[in-house]
């Protein structure tokens, strides 16, 4: 049973295309007897994206105002493309001197990933890579695993996900866990907004991305160094890339393959993360521990922001 949380959304990115799906997660958010805020960031449209620059910064920086008592949950209306826009316009201060250490559970995956990359970097701030309001709470066909694993990692100090995908290679390491959208990341190499994280575990997912995007992406990741100070890769997802004659037997396998022979650290495959129905959530800014094998893969995830 899912306790009653206040669900505040937000839209630093684009705006939901369906209204239906707005309708569903709203109505299935409230028969679960939580109470959602913000819903004009549901509405709200400029160009492409869930309002102008100035709107979308200002749903990060009202959970500033101290006069208003903060959310058990912030959550993204959707990704696309947008967040990088408003990174320069947020009150990073305000924000580490609001949320740091606070039980609060900001979540989004996709582009929201700028988002989180920055609030890790410039506060210090643990968010959550999950489930969106239009795309996953109001989807046509709920994914009951997707709101299991979201439901069941933002209420514990703790978690783990297992795998039975086999490894090719044995890992047992501990570090910050932190990852999201692969090009969302890359985007942010050399800015202040890329999180100075060493020993980490970093996790990748992207979608419509043929194998040697990806791969391009991972090789901006190893050539500035990034790569190099992190205990593990761990990939998520990767649909959507459409296969050419012309790849001449080069694909997601092969692409995998190369990528483990440079990068010099170990590459482990398998996570159910990213532009998918059924997915997990996992923590950014988290401690992680990860072990390995043949037989699958454990990935435990604590000292994070929880519910109580």
């Amino acid at each position: 049973m899912v306790a009653h949380r206040t669900i505040e959304l937000i839209a630093p990115s684009g705006y939901p295309a369906d209204p239906a799906a707005v309708e569903r997660g709203l109505a299935r958010l409230h028969a679960q007897g939580h109470k959602v805020k913000g819903l004009d960031a549901t509405r709200r449209r400029f160009q492409r994206f869930g309002g102008t620059d100035g709107e979308r910064a200002a749903d990060l920086n009202r959970l500033v105002d101290a006069s208003r008592p903060l959310p058990d949950v912030v959550l993204a209306v959707r990704g696309g493309y947008g967040a990088i826009r408003i990174l320069h316009g947020l009150d990073y201060e305000g924000l580490q001197r609001r949320l740091r250490d606070q039980p609060i559970v900001l979540v989004g995956h996709s582009d929201f990933t700028a988002i989180q990359f920055a609030l890790l970097a410039r506060s210090g701030v643990t968010t959550f890579g999950g489930p969106m309001f239009a795309t996953n709470f109001g989807a046509q066909d709920l994914s009951a695993f997707t709101m299991h694993h979201f439901w069941d990692a933002v209420t514990k100090p703790s978690f783990t996900l297992v795998s039975a995908a086999p490894q090719a290679q044995s890992v047992d390491v501990s570090g910050t866990l932190w990852g999201g959208n692969l090009a969302t990341i890359a985007a942010l190499v050399g800015t202040p907004y890329m999180p100075p994280v060493q020993g980490g575990i970093l996790f990748i997912e992207d979608v419509n991305e043929q194998p040697f995007r990806v791969e391009r992406l991972i090789y901006q990741l190893h050539l500035a160094g990034i790569l190099a100070e992190q205990q593990a890769l761990v990939l998520g997802d990767f649909s959507g890339g459409q296969a050419f004659e012309y790849d001449n037997g080069y694909d997601l396998h092969a692409m995998i393959e190369q990528v483990r022979s440079v990068i010099g650290i170990p590459v482990v495959t398998g996570l159910q993360f990213g532009h998918i129905d059924d997915m997990v959530t996992i923590p950014v800014g988290a401690k992680g521990h990860l072990v390995s094998n043949a037989h699958g893969f454990r990935l435990t995830a604590s000292g994070y922001p929880y519910l109580t």
